[in-house]
């Protein structure tokens, strides 16, 4: 049984997520301990409690520790199952970080799956759905996958109360990713979500963003969500290039002027551009897990954060795979992945 140590890296729920994916498709025990230890309210939250179970689930694993507060668990998974799930997380827990949890283990398999997730779809600490679905998603499909998602209401951070809905085919042989260049930008798009809020939030938000950001106003709007059960507000920006889709979010907060939410998303947008780098910092460390379950390959991004090295260290304690990072500058890394699936 490989044990970890949730205290590791950047100490969040990362560990415990990235664990449970690699043992379904491994199927290799593990006991994590620490769990969450760097957050201010250590141990299982709901979120994670959730896709524990669901990992349970799927794999008809045996499990001790499962409870909220939890700060360590043992997983024993047996055979993955493809099928129909429904997972409801509760409250704003994200729905987006429980199908990280699951999609390693069902893209392996040789059937398909049909899932519905219930619970927060844009909340501060997680992917918010659109990167889901318009950045993550269409690369894992490039590599091969079938899997596509679909938003049927929000779910803001705290009321949360969104659905998500997803099919995945089952794809055991993922392809290699190469990701090295951006090509040109053929499109940019900004979206001011507000949900239960005055609309003129989403309007400063723009007015603001596009202040720092010289982008077509054309392309720029706020828009009211009527679909969500509680107040919400995210500021989404879309850049679309040749070869990747990058999405940049931040969300709006009780206390926080929307000049200062815009201002923060506009410094985000800006660094990415100026890098030229294909991939972001948040995408990276989305896409270690498959390239290493797939025929590995390599991609351009920034500098690596926490996560992404928290990540590379996972992978290599389930898989021994060798992840190599050049980071040539403090705005350029190019990390190639050697995959499993040869």
């Amino acid at each position: 049984m490989l044990t970890l140590d949730g205290a590791t890296g950047e100490g969040g729920g990362q560990i415990l997520r990235s664990s449970l994916a690699l043992s379904m498709v491994t199927g290799q025990a593990f006991r994590v301990h620490s769990i969450r230890a760097k957050r201010s309210k250590p141990g299982l939250m709901r979120q994670h409690l959730v896709a524990v179970r669901a990992a349970a689930e799927l794999s008809d694993a045996a499990v001790a520790g499962d409870e909220i507060g939890s700060r360590e668990i043992v997983f024993r998974p047996g055979a993955v199952k493809h099928g129909s799930y429904r997972f409801a997380i509760g409250s704003a827990g994200s729905a987006t970080l429980v199908l990280q949890t699951v999609l390693p283990a069902l893209l392996a398999t040789e059937g398909s799956s049909s899932l519905v997730f219930e619970g927060g779809t844009h909340n501060p600490m997680a992917p918010p759905f659109d990167f889901v679905e318009r950045a993550f998603l269409p690369i894992v499909r490039r590599m091969g996958a079938g899997v596509s998602a679909r938003l049927v209401s929000y779910g803001f951070y705290p009321a949360g109360g969104g659905r998500v809905e997803v099919t995945v085919e089952g794809c055991p042989r993922l392809a290699a990713l190469s990701l090295l260049d951006r090509g040109e930008v053929r499109r940019t798009q900004l979206r001011a979500l507000v949900s239960q809020i005055p609309g003129m939030v989403g309007v400063r938000e723009v007015d603001a963003f596009l202040a720092e950001v010289p982008w077509e106003r054309a392309c720029a709007r706020p828009e009211v969500v009527k679909n969500s059960p509680g107040p919400g507000n995210a500021l989404v920006a879309d850049v679309e290039s040749e070869h990747v889709t990058e999405v940049f979010t931040a969300f709006g907060e009780r206390g926080v002027r929307a000049e200062e939410v815009a201002s923060k998303l506009a410094k985000e947008v800006k660094r990415y551009l100026a890098a030229g780098v294909p991939v972001g910092e948040h995408l990276a460390d989305q896409l270690l897990l498959p390239m290493a379950l797939g025929e590995g390959g390599a991609f351009r991004t920034l500098a690596p954060s926490g996560h992404t090295r928290t990540q590379v260290e996972v992978i290599r304690t389930f898989l021994g795979t060798k992840v190599r990072m050049d980071e040539r500058s403090a705005e350029e890394c190019v990390i190639e992945v050697e995959g499993t699936r040869r």
